[in-house]
């Protein structure tokens, strides 16, 4: 049976300070960007703003990238927290 991440708790909790492990493309989720197109690199900080799921399986982290001015959903191993 595949372990359903909601089983435990969210890696990451809201407010905290997070820098992105994965160079990350448009999945043609993100509306007004071209499917492909570079949204966040490897390196940017946010924060995580909410944290949702998606297909009740797996946590899903909004994090803001204040620098880049938008809001990206992303998975736990594409992140790492900033201390």
């Amino acid at each position: 049976m595949a372990r359903n991440e909601l089983d435990f708790p969210p890696v990451f909790e809201l407010g905290d300070k997070v820098r992105l492990l994965k160079l990350i493309r448009n999945d043609g989720t993100f509306r007004g960007r071209e499917r492909g197109e570079v949204l966040a690199r490897p390196g940017e900080i946010g924060y995580v703003i909410h944290i949702g799921d998606f297909l009740q399986t797996f946590y899903i982290y909004a994090v803001h990238f204040l620098e880049l001015g938008i809001v990206i959903g992303c998975r736990y191993n594409e992140l790492e927290l900033v201390e």
